[in-house]
């Protein structure tokens, strides 16, 4: 591959605690009870929002998010569309919880769970990667067969949301849109790489279960016992759990472990069609390489090199898999 994995500890570009406006810092320092006594602003993600641990005097600690209304009214639309789904995820989930919210200063913010938690390491170690994969089991058992008040929030389905966004080869192979740069490899492939794309509506529409919809290596925490907690939930929908497990599985594919092997073990995988994990690489390297140059001004720069990076590895498991190489 030609692009290194960013650090995805440390590629976001966020403002300290104390750049936030006096008021909305003792908006929060009086929701908090306690005055703030270390802020540790978090490395991962791509959003310019605020994120940080904030502990306080009295030695408790809350990770808190924010955003300004006037500024990032779409990051205000997320956290409050997060908020919306923490609120009714099954409990006993590791997923870090709600415990509050507010509004002040034309800000938005939530504060959640702190869990003493790090971004796993690329490559992988074998142990941060199979309690990872063990966490998603259990979520994905769960999720399978989501409570009523969850399927109430209208939430998207996997099937349209590629439809809309996901499915990039074959507006590349009508001319609607230019091609990224390909390896050697995958060159004159355009038409597997169209029909294996297609599939996933199809296959998307089959399955009744809700989804992370954005699970990545830096989306999970490891703690202290190596238990893994799974965040960011902006983008949960309808869809098949084989598709989160795809895209969990890519850095461990970057990470030169059994990726295939691991995917066809692991239980979110039982009942997947056959070309399921074909299927799924083929969208994801259309998604990423087409759109590495298009990401959001607002966003961090290492996004680009996130896309490309996932893009590649896709279509270099692809290819390995379909004997191209």
């Amino acid at each position: 591959m030609s692009v290194t994995p960013p650090p995805y500890d440390a590629t976001a570009v966020r403002p300290a605690w104390t750049d936030l406006p006096p008021g909305l810092r003792s908006a929060i320092t009086a929701r908090l009870g306690a005055p703030v006594t270390a802020a540790r602003v978090a490395g991962a993600g791509f959003t310019r929002g605020f994120a940080a641990l904030l502990s306080t005097a009295d030695g408790s600690s809350v990770f808190v998010k924010a955003a300004a209304r006037t500024d990032q009214p779409r990051l205000v639309d997320w956290y409050a569309r997060e908020v919306a789904v923490l609120a009714r995820l099954p409990a006993g989930l590791p997923v870090p919880r709600l415990r509050w919210t507010l509004s002040a200063a034309d800000w938005y913010v939530l504060g959640l769970e702190a869990v003493d938690g790090r971004t796993p390491d690329l490559p992988w170690s074998p142990a941060d990667l199979a309690a990872a994969l063990a966490g998603y089991a259990e979520l994905a058992a769960a999720l399978a067969h989501p409570p009523a008040e969850l399927t109430a929030l209208d939430l998207p389905h996997l099937a349209d949301l590629a439809r809309e966004d996901i499915l990039w080869w074959g507006e590349v192979a009508a001319g609607r849109e230019p091609a990224p740069p390909l390896p050697a490899l995958v060159q004159g492939r355009l038409p597997e790489l169209v029909a294996l794309e297609s599939r996933l509506p199809g296959y998307a529409a089959a399955r009744t279960g809700l989804i992370h919809g954005d699970l990545r290596l830096d989306n999970v925490l490891i703690d202290s016992h190596r238990v893994a907690w799974f965040c960011d939930w902006t983008w949960l929908c309808h869809g098949p759990a084989w598709f989160d497990l795809v895209t969990l599985l890519l850095t461990a594919y970057a990470s030169g472990l059994d990726a295939d092997g691991l995917f066809a073990e692991h239980p979110a995988a039982a009942g997947a069609p056959a070309d399921a994990l074909d299927v799924t690489l083929a969208a994801l390297a259309g998604y990423f390489l087409t759109t590495a140059e298009a990401t959001p001004p607002t966003a961090s720069p290492q996004i680009h090199r996130h896309h490309r990076f996932s893009g590649e590895t896709a279509l270099t498991w692809l290819a390995a898999r379909q004997g191209w190489a």
